[in-house]
């Protein structure tokens, strides 16, 4: 339960001491007079990546994992009895159910005497046949050794199954050749950004609000990143006239920019893109010479009749179009949930030849992606069907938790809108909403006044009040002069009322303060 103070201030109500909580996690540079005993230090280290900054795990998540170890060390010393974590799309982490199916296989494929002529009949009475005969099946494409390395561009099979998958989805030809397993979606962006880049007047447009993997990458990577605004009153759909304008603007300043990113549906915003905007987004990479980087990793996250999935990879076919696409997918969201399993691919398409071939040469640098994140892929590609041994109950669990994702989507962006002084679109998909927070003057005073975003104050506000953590809209990029927040929906419903009264009590006492002082 939370338990709020009787203000529902926070715990540390000193702005001068929230400030520090939100600085930098990493010392200040040693004067250069002083002779450090040390080869590598801040001053020596790539500056790039001391540049980077990644919000989601930023200042507010580290401060959280403070206070709960402050909980396990001295419980009832905090106004909350636990940390909510909301500041990142991690399901399984607040008690999301792992798909029995692709657990019976991963089982079976970590312990191999279970399959030994010896223990099978035993096995049989445990497990399903069908999970049996994939784990053998998937244990025949690694040598019978699923600690051993596979294929760089991981298993041949697996992709031949994401291929099939990507056809029938789309109704277009997908080959095998053109997709490449990975270690999450994450490192496949970051891959194909570190062949995009080849000097720091390189640019990349990205979307505002943007998922701060691409912020991160290019930053360490020297590049530029050219924003480009949703409209946060269309459901944060994509303007072409912003578009035109981040482009025109950008190049005017001698950018090379080569490449436009698109998170759909979107992430912080929840938002998910019509195919006539996608075909408008198509047509304006292809006149422009723009490598198109298609973010996909919530296409099974829509919770809209109204606005359907429809990848990139399908309009670029239905129009014929000749723009060179990369579209990215992953096991760690949808309803596979196995962010920890590092599991993905992109598939590639009309990319030159040669590139392929210096894509291949990367992929070999890391030997081959996650193993068990290749199998959890095959799953998410290739689930049971209709008669399998294992269908009906994978099919349940499927259905029940999108059924409640849905759900508690609907009745977070129902609290929000109930609140004053905030708003919010309702989430057409992912695994987020991007409330709008109209923020006291007083309290935008107070933040400036030590230094800090408005948004990223309010925010540690609400961590020291309630133990809910979640991430400032100026991590993701915002309209200047707007504040926003990136929380979840992934509190388990039988706690969700309790996790909305705790927001909705600090909200409340927060507004009253600073517009009654």
């Amino acid at each position: 339960m939370y338990r709020l103070l009787a203000t529902t201030r926070p715990a540390v109500r000193n702005p001068a001491v929230l400030h520090r909580l939100l600085s930098a996690s990493v010392e200040t540079m040693q004067d250069s007079s002083i002779q450090s005993s040390k080869v590598l230090t801040l001053e020596t280290m790539n500056p790039n990546v001391r540049t980077m900054e990644y919000a989601v795990r930023g200042a507010i998540p580290i401060r959280a994992e403070e206070l709960r170890d402050q909980l396990k060390k001295e419980p009832g010393s905090l106004p909350f009895s636990k940390i909510t974590p909301c500041n990142i799309g991690n399901p399984q982490q607040l008690n999301q159910k792992p798909l029995t199916f692709l657990r019976q296989v991963s089982a079976l494929m970590e312990y191999t005497d279970l399959l030994s002529p010896e223990n099978i009949d035993v096995t049989r009475k445990l497990f399903p046949e069908d999970t049996i005969e994939r784990a053998k099946r998937n244990l025949s494409y690694v040598g019978n050794a699923a600690g051993a390395y596979t294929q760089s561009l991981g298993v041949q099979e697996i992709r031949e199954n994401v291929a099939r998958f990507i056809e029938k989805r789309d109704g277009f030809p997908a080959d095998s050749n053109n997709i490449c397993l990975t270690s999450g979606a994450s490192g496949a962006v970051e891959r194909v950004l570190d062949i995009l880049v080849s000097s720091p007047n390189v640019g990349v447009m990205i979307p505002i609000p943007q998922y701060p993997l691409y912020t991160a990458t290019l930053a360490h990577l020297n590049a530029q990143a050219i924003p480009y605004y949703l409209q946060e009153e269309s459901d944060w759909q994509l303007s072409a006239a912003d578009m035109e304008r981040s482009l025109s603007e950008a190049r005017a300043q001698g950018i090379d920019v080569r490449a436009m990113a698109v998170i759909n549906p979107g992430n912080p915003t929840g938002g998910c893109l019509l195919e006539e905007n996608i075909a408008e987004i198509v047509r304006f990479c292809e006149r422009e010479k723009l490598v198109l980087l298609a973010d996909e990793v919530y296409q099974t996250n829509i919770y809209t009749g109204t606005n359907p999935f429809v990848s990139f990879k399908k309009v670029v076919s239905k129009l014929q179009s000749s723009v060179e696409l990369f579209s990215f997918h992953s096991i760690s969201k949808g309803m596979i949930g196995e962010c920890g399993r590092r599991g993905g691919y992109y598939e590639a398409v009309n990319i030159d030849e040669q590139i392929m071939g210096q894509l291949l040469k990367l992929a070999s640098v890391s030997l081959c992606p996650n193993v068990q994140g290749q199998m959890a892929v095959d799953t998410m590609v290739n689930p049971p069907r209709p008669g399998d041994a294992s269908y009906d109950l994978y099919k349940r669990e499927i259905d029940a938790i999108y059924e409640s994702m849905k759900r508690r989507a609907k009745k977070l962006a129902h609290a929000f809108n109930s609140l004053p002084s905030m708003s919010c679109n309702e989430a057409q998909g992912a695994m987020y909403l991007f409330p709008r927070v109209e923020l006291p003057q007083a309290f935008i005073d107070e933040a400036k006044a030590c230094g800090q975003q408005p948004d990223a104050l309010y925010c540690m506000q609400m961590l020291e009040a309630t133990g809910i953590s979640v991430v400032p809209g100026s991590g993701f990029g915002q309209v200047p002069g707007t504040f926003h927040f990136r929380s979840t929906f992934l509190p388990p419903e039988d706690l969700f009322d309790e996790f909305i009264d705790g927001f909705r009590h600090f909200h409340v006492a927060f507004i009253d303060r600073y517009t009654k002082a």
